[in-house]
């Protein structure tokens, strides 16, 4: 092919054109970033020379920091020394520590579960141990951030842990041994059915070996009869690691085909991630999430779904298509900055379109009919702008006002201290009436109340009265007061078949430990129930995989 002069000369200043307009694009960009660090550093040093009170330079300047990064997305986020344990967990899949889960109940530090095998469980730390002292020092302002931090150190190292047991009027103290504690991401699998034909893992998170982990689980599975069918429960399931979702899909699809693209503003940032091993698991395959099931939980669901390898089943996923990596920075801290956006193979984005980047505070909602449309495999019709929509809805069962009190002041937590101080056993499949009215009974001894909407009203109205008002109006305020106690008692009524399940599930924890509450809550589980209708069903499960 030949080029005239003309041609070649225009070309030569196109690119000359192209590298000036680059060059003064690049150095319009250092002028504002120089102007606006001057001014904001000029503005930092009159403030905190001449702000009338005086001011925490530290909080002032993390405060800019923080509000910066929010006006981009809500995964750009500058990471503390604190926090940045919790990526280190993430990454390896293990740190030092005592082996304990801690959390808040009712304003105070708690074991929420001893870790089996390590130096608490072995030494006797139980879940509802309230926390006093470590090493001496009280932790009543501790957060539970704080209290990792204070437990966590070197392998090898002691520390005192000083608890409250209810039942026991002094406290307890034990010294107890840090040690490598391995952060398991499977926290139960199992078979559901007698016949030992279908399996289940439950998959909390995408940390570290969390594939091999799965890999493990199936052949055992395998080993302790059949597995004709498999439910892989990825339900509030955060996400975690983007070569661990990919080496979980690898499990279920063939080698050389493409499970998901990140595509961002850098080179860097552009990458194509393929499954590189042969079937592990050929067999039919359900997964459930909701709307807890986020990133790389996202990535795999999407993935299945797009080769129609899997049943995706419950509810709509979260929505989170934003890629982070870490930038380690200064004084041990880190920024978590997102660099590019998720893509799975049917080229969807996993990135839900309620997020707003020009306002991370306001949510958008796209219409059915705006959202793009894409195909599986098979021919399916899939969109995007949503996350994941399951192939078959099953909702969350939602909780009663009733219940959600009852687990805002941690009734059955408190409940089940003061069952396991007083009975060395636990035995049943249900909560007996006995064991239900001791919770009835310990309900009221510790005052339970809640507010219904009707009762804040009533509230309202009434502070709002004047005592005249109020003295004439006595007799009616005191027949609703009596109406409104006999609906709380039609409430406990009508909820007391939950009411028993979330008690039984609580003891079983406190007895068992935290595998059997799983365990024990699948079968009422209403997603396992449809999941294993499927299975039964097998037409019916071919079905849905067709478009």
């Amino acid at each position: 092919m030949k080029f005239s002069r003309k041609s070649v000369l225009w070309g030569v200043l196109l690119i000359f054109g192209l590298t000036v307009g680059g060059a003064a694009l690049r150095s319009d960009s250092f002028f504002e970033i120089k102007k606006n660090f001057t001014i904001f550093s000029e503005v930092f040093q009159e403030v905190t020379v001449r702000y009338v009170d005086d001011v925490n330079p530290q909080k002032l300047i993390r405060s800019g920091i923080d509000a910066m990064l929010e006006t981009l997305d809500p995964y750009t986020v500058l990471i503390d020394e604190a926090e940045n344990q919790n990526l280190e967990i993430l990454t390896t899949g293990s740190y030092a520590g005592i082996g304990i889960e801690v959390g808040a109940r009712g304003g105070r530090l708690v074991v929420v579960a001893p870790i089996e095998g390590y130096s608490a469980h072995n030494k006797g730390v139980r879940a509802g141990d309230f926390i006093l002292e470590v090493d001496g020092i009280a932790v009543d302002n501790f957060s539970v951030d704080d209290m990792q931090s204070v437990i966590s150190g070197e392998p090898g190292t002691t520390l005192v842990l000083t608890i409250e047991r209810f039942g026991f009027d002094e406290p307890i103290d034990f010294e107890l041994t840090r040690e490598k504690i391995d952060i398991r991401n499977i926290t139960y699998f199992g078979h559901l059915d007698d016949e030992k034909t279908i399996g289940y893992v439950s998959l909390a998170r995408f940390g570290q070996n969390a594939s091999v982990e799965l890999r493990e689980a199936i052949v055992q599975l395998k080993a302790d009869g059949k597995v004709d069918g498999l439910i892989l429960d990825l339900r509030n399931n955060p996400g975690g690691l983007l070569d661990e979702a990919v080496k979980v899909v690898d499990l279920f699809v063939g080698s050389g085909e493409e499970v998901v693209r990140t595509q961002g503003r850098g080179m860097e940032s552009n990458f194509v991630a393929r499954t590189e091993s042969p079937v592990f698991f050929d067999k039919p395959l359900i997964v459930l999430q909701n709307n807890g099931s986020a990133s790389s939980s996202e990535i795999v669901t999407g993935a299945l779904q797009d080769y129609d390898r899997a049943v995706i089943l419950g509810e709509r996923s979260f929505g989170k298509g934003l890629v982070q990596v870490v930038r380690s920075l200064s004084y041990n801290t880190s920024l978590k900055i997102t660099t590019s956006r998720y893509y799975i193979p049917s080229g969807r984005s996993i990135q839900s379109s309620q997020y707003n980047p020009e306002n991370p505070n306001e949510s958008v909602q796209l219409a059915d009919s705006l959202r793009n449309m894409f195909m599986t495999q098979n021919g399916r019709k899939v969109y995007d702008g949503v996350g994941i929509d399951p192939d078959v809805e099953v909702s969350s069962e939602q909780l009663s006002l009733l219940e959600i009190a009852l687990f805002r002041h941690s009734s059955f937590f408190f409940f089940a201290n003061e069952y396991r101080s007083e009975n060395s056993e636990f035995e049943g499949e249900t909560i007996s009436d006995s064991i239900f009215e001791e919770f009835t009974a310990f309900l009221q001894r510790s005052d339970f109340t809640y507010e219904t909407r009707t009762q804040r009203n009533l509230n309202q109205l009434k502070s709002q009265m004047s005592e005249d008002d109020a003295a004439q109006l006595r007799d009616e305020l005191e027949r609703m007061e009596s109406y409104l106690s006999e609906q709380k008692m039609k409430d406990m009524s009508e909820n007391e078949d939950a009411i028993r399940e979330h008690l039984f599930l609580e003891l079983i924890a406190r007895y068992d430990g935290e595998a059997a509450r799983l365990k024990s809550s699948l079968s009422k589980d209403p997603s396992v129930g449809r999941a294993l209708e499927l299975f039964a069903d097998e037409p019916q499960f071919k079905s849905v995989l067709l478009p």
